[in-house]
Parts: structure tokens; C-alpha cells; sequence
């Protein structure tokens, strides 16, 4: 069982376009479809989709139809009950993939808001493998709210191993204070967190492999690094790894880390080894990238091709 916590859940609504995006003029719309995301519910769907048990946590309004959005999708999910629905968010995607995202910041959330949420993840996060605590925090929410769902999760005997998918001050006090056993970063949220600049004088595998291994294992487990196009790397106390994905026609960048978050997640589940668990992660990014609006991916999306993974030098 694989447990994700999405505290700031969206319908997300994808606007495919025939021609890129022309800023301040009228265009018409392909096609539009909504799903419903959040990036941990994202990471349930897929490893839903690809027959491995994921439950979501998030807090959902018994009034917000969000909820039957969920259900449709075949989410088992445990609603935390709040007041006021989930945001909306907006994404604009071109025939070449060019995608341009508006996010909403959510609706603000009590302390008492949060204390359910923490209850309800040490409920069903009791003997699972993994918990994600996946995506922003909505307003309210302190930014070392998570570390402070870690501390409650651990407090519990049989806690499961935590990987944690977020950026900005809510990584930074994650890395400061909670000591994830992974962690889910792009380059630019790498980066951020370590308040450096990647070195350009070298490969972006290798200066993201240093940067990682500033981290890895004095604060965190592992780290899981993704770089769009240009695949991942993976960092362990045991070595480091890059990863290039398949061909990939892009359609919609949506989503994606959260999906390759899930192949991670299910290769490692069944025992996989590191260059496996990173070579499932970038087949289920890139294919996710294949896929219009908020898609899950399934096995039967994987693209073909080879997914080169190498060993990269130590420090």
C-alpha cells in the first residue's frame, strides 16, 4: 500500500489548442478536458492505474463535486471534511506540448483543518510501504507542515518509508527538519533548495548529481531529480545514476513528475534496484508527457525504446 496526502487538491481543466498560444488575442479550443489532480492524487491514479494499492488523503468540501470527479476516476480516496471547494486550476497546452499553467492558491485552511489531515494520514498510513506528501501547501498551512506530518507518522509503530514531492520553504524546512527518505525535486526546485546555482561549466547530470550529493545521505535518503526532456537522476548513499527517456512526442507536460514519482515508487516496491526504480520513473514521466491534460498513465502507455541509465562518477 502506497499512501498519498494532497493538502491543496485542483480540478485541473486542460485547453488543447490547434496553434501556440497567442498572448492577447482570441483563440479557439481543440478540445477541453478536466481531471482531478493535485500531485498526490496524481501519484494515486497512477499507481491505480497500473494495479498497485494507493489510497489519497485531502481535504474535500461534502458539497464540492469535486468529490465525484474522484470517483469517476476510480480514486480510492479519505476524505478530511472542510469548508470550501478545491481550486480550479487552468492549463494551456499547444500542439508542440508548449504548456502554460495558472494555478490557484487554494482555499485557506485552519489549524484545525490541519490537525484532521495529520489525523487521517497516521490512520491510513498505518503498514503501508510508502506515504507521499506530495504538491504546495494552501494558505494557512504553516511551511513545516509536513515535517510536523512526519513527526506524527514516525510516532506510530510499522511507519511507513516517506517521500515528499514539494518545493520552495515547504522543502526547505522538510530537508531542514524531517528527514525524508526521498525526496522529488526538479533541477530549478534542486537548486532552490540548496540555494546554489548548478554549475553550467559541466554536464546537467553531473552538477545536479553534486548538489544531490550535498544532501544525500546527511538529510535525506534519496534524492529522485527530474529534468524534463532530459530524463533524471537518481542519488542514493550508495552511488548515483542519469537516465535518458524514449523518443517522446510531448502533449502535455501535466503531471509528469508526479507520474515519474509513481514508476519510482512502483519499481521500488518490488524490490527493484536503483537504475530499475530510475529507468520506471522516466518511462512513466515520459509517458505521461504523451498523454493530453492530467492523464494517468498506464502500462499500456509506456513508450517504446530504450531508457539508457548510467553510473555517474563519484565526487
Amino acid at each position: 500500500m502506497i499512501v498519498t496526502l494532497t493538502t491543496n487538491p485542483s480540478l485541473d481543466r486542460t485547453v488543447a489548442l490547434d496553434a501556440p498560444l497567442r498572448v492577447g488575442e482570441v483563440q479557439a479550443a481543440g478540445s477541453v478536458r478536466e481531471d482531478a489532480g493535485g500531485k498526490g492524487i496524481n501519484v494515486t491514479r497512477v499507481l491505480r492505474g497500473s494495479g498497485a494499492e494507493s489510497i489519497a488523503v485531502l481535504p474535500l468540501d461534502a458539497h464540492d463535486p469535486f468529490g465525484a470527479v474522484l470517483q469517476a476516476a476510480d480514486v480510492p480516496f479519505t476524505p478530511v471534511a472542510v469548508q470550501g471547494a478545491a481550486r480550479a486550476n487552468l492549463t494551456l497546452a499547444d500542439a508542440d506540448g508548449v504548456t502554460t499553467k495558472i494555478n490557484l492558491s487554494g482555499v485557506r485552511r485552519s489549524a484545525a483543518d490541519g490537525a484532521a489531515l495529520i489525523d487521517a494520514v497516521v490512520a491510513a498510513a498505518a503498514g503501508a510501504r510508502w506515504l507521499v506528501l506530495a504538491g504546495s501547501l494552501p494558505p494557512g498551512l504553516p511551511d513545516d507542515f509536513y515535517v510536523d506530518v512526519i513527526a506524527a507518522v514516525r510516532a506510530v509503530p510499522d511507519a511507513p518509508r516517506i517521500a515528499v514531492d514539494t518545493s520552495g520553504a515547504a522543502l526547505r524546512a522538510v530537508v531542514e527538519r524531517g528527514a525524508p527518505d526521498l525526496i522529488k525535486p526538479n533541477d530549478e526546485e534542486l537548486a532552490d533548495l540548496a540555494s546554489v546555482a548548478l554549475d553550467d561549466g559541466v554536464p546537467l547530470p553531473e552538477a545536479v548529481a553534486v548538489v544531490a550529493r550535498g544532501l544525500v545521505p546527511a538529510r535525506v535518503g534519496a534524492a529522485f531529480v527530474t529534468l524534463g526532456g532530459d530524463g533524471a537522476v537518481l542519488v542514493t548513499a550508495d552511488g548515483a545514476w542519469f537516465g535518458t527517456p524514449p523518443p517522446t512526442r510531448v502533449r502535455s507536460t501535466v503531471g509528469a513528475g508526479d507520474s515519474s514519482l509513481a514508476g519510482f515508487l512502483l519499481a521500488e516496491s518490488t524490490g527493484a534496484s536503483p537504475e530499475e526504480c530510475l529507468r520506471s520513473g522516466i518511462r512513466y514521466g515520459s509517458a505521461a508527457a504523451a498523454l493530453p491534460g492530467t492523464q494517468a498513465p498506464t502500462p499500456a502507455d509506456l513508450l517504446p525504446g530504450d531508457v539508457p541509465v548510467r553510473a555517474l562518477p563519484p565526487r
